[in-house]
């Protein structure tokens, strides 16, 4: 590397594939855990039937627009949490914590109090199946006591993993899903001397876990002398250009997760209007897919470390290799991933208590999904890259612009218009991203997504800029500040 960063020799591939390695394996694993007890429960949940499964799943998408809400919090934090690192600014680093902190908590509350206190409002909205609702509800109203202790570990998590702390959250996982599968056991069905709590017995079972993983976190970070989740002072010590930074940053991120969110809502709800064997096979779908994007999303984190930390420490060629390789390596990644789980669908589908037309259905999903699912996640690890390294628009606008332009009509009109057949609304879900996949490539090539939060970043930035022939006014301002 020279002074001015740029590469004065080949790409490193051997060091970058261990760090990748290092990163991505344990939160891949500890994603994967989640998602085969979220597999487990609904096998689990199975025997109590079809609606069970399907108001199971239905919940399950309320828990994925909580997600959406404070998933933009999360993605702003790591903007700021890998740069800070890379640049080894521990002042920056605990103040960007505290203010994710207490934004995502935020979200946490507002959704756990819907669940706990207004479950029937929240069912209505996702289907119109008087049966499944009833079941929803039962669900929610424990369910919902989860809630804030799984955003608070998501929060510790995702700082863990920016500072290369991966292995905590993934012992976590492993207790918390031992836990989960044993509860499971006991609560569903009655077991050592426990009445039989059904659907209720799921809920308490994930309530309980969610708490296993909050205290788990914290203790093992606490053990091994972890300093930066528990400098509380620190956290809340704020000034007003803190703030200003670190909203204007998060702003378009979290306008993304949120709008994003509500559009899947509003897909859901199309779909939560077909018939229950379809609900059924979506709730099915929605696990598989978790466990897809579980799997992924190791390697979308190891993106944003990998690449934040070197735009954060100044070495600004490095991390443009760096996200050129990343995009396509995990794109391949996910397409073995997706072609292992289509090819155990069977006794997948079978163990889910999917048969019959229920069972088409799931496999029809499957099937379409898994094709798009190349260019999908391709889109995923660009915006991802491109967040942690300060733009956090480009990929906002592109996809808010199609979801509300193109997917949304489109599922809307062929759902209650012209009422097609569930696997071609579904189709349309996904009809946008060829062509953002197209613009996304574009702007990754242009490297005007490398947008520096700290001051190393900042002075190597108009060197990088030279070389590659742009400059813009975000750059310059950006520039003045240092």
């Amino acid at each position: 590397m020279t002074q001015t960063g740029k590469l004065s020799a080949p790409f490193a591939w051997g060091p970058f594939l261990k760090k990748l390695a290092a990163i991505a394996i344990p939160v891949a694993l500890q994603n994967l855990l989640t998602t085969t007890a979220s597999m487990v429960d609904t096998m689990m949940v199975a025997p109590l039937g079809e609606l069970s499964v399907g108001a199971l799943g239905l919940c399950s998408q309320f828990s994925s627009l909580m997600f959406s809400g404070y998933w933009g919090f999360v993605g702003g934090g790591m903007l700021f949490f890998s740069q800070y690192w890379g640049a080894r600014d521990d002042w920056g680093l605990e103040r960007s914590y505290g203010m994710t902190w207490l934004c995502m908590m935020t979200v946490a509350v507002v959704f756990g109090c819907l669940a706990v206190f207004a479950p029937e409002l929240v069912m209505r909205v996702y289907t119109d199946k008087q049966s499944i609702r009833d079941i929803g509800v039962r669900y929610l109203r424990i369910v919902g006591f989860a809630y804030i202790m799984q955003v608070f570990s998501m929060a510790m998590s995702s700082l863990l993993r920016a500072t290369e702390r991966v292995r905590i959250p993934m012992a976590a996982s492993i207790a918390s899903v031992g836990t989960n599968l044993f509860l499971n056991w006991v609560f569903i069905y009655g077991r050592l001397g426990c009445p039989a709590m059904g659907i209720r017995g799921a809920a308490l079972a994930t309530t309980c876990a969610a708490a296993v993983n909050m205290l788990a976190i914290y203790a093992m970070a606490h053990a091994t002398g972890y300093p930066y989740l528990f400098r509380v002072r620190e956290h809340f010590r704020w000034d007003r250009t803190q703030l200003k930074q670190y909203f204007v940053k998060c702003f378009p991120i979290i306008c993304n997760e949120v709008l994003i969110g509500v559009g899947n809502m509003v897909i859901n709800v199309t779909l939560g209007r077909q018939p229950e064997e379809v609900i059924a096979a979506l709730a099915v779908f929605r696990t598989l897919e978790g466990l897809i994007i579980g799997f992924f999303a190791g390697f979308s984190n190891a993106a944003s470390v990998l690449v934040g930390t070197c735009v954060g420490a100044g070495e600004l060629d490095t991390a443009y290799e760096r996200a050129k390789r990343l995009v396509y390596l995990c794109s391949g990644f996910i397409l073995l991933a997706g072609l292992g789980v289509l090819a155990l669908h069977r006794p997948i589908l079978t163990g889910m208590s999917l048969s019959g037309p229920s069972f088409t259905a799931g496999l029809r999903l499957l099937c379409i999904y898994i094709a798009v699912s190349v260019i999908r996640m391709g889109n995923w690890i660009q915006n991802d890259t491109y967040r942690a390294s300060g733009d956090a628009v480009t990929g906002t606008v592109l996809e808010i612009a199609f979801m509300y332009a193109v997917v949304l009509p489109c599922v809307l009109v062929s759902g209650f218009a012209l009422k097609l057949p569930y696997w071609a609304i579904f189709l349309c879900c996904y009809i946008d991203e060829p062509i953002r996949y197209a613009l996304m490539q574009r702007h990754l090539y242009s490297g005007k997504w490398v947008r520096p939060v700290t001051e190393q970043g900042m002075a190597a930035l108009p060197d990088f800029q030279a070389r590659h022939g742009f400059h813009g006014r975000i750059f310059a301002r950006n520039v003045g500040k240092s």
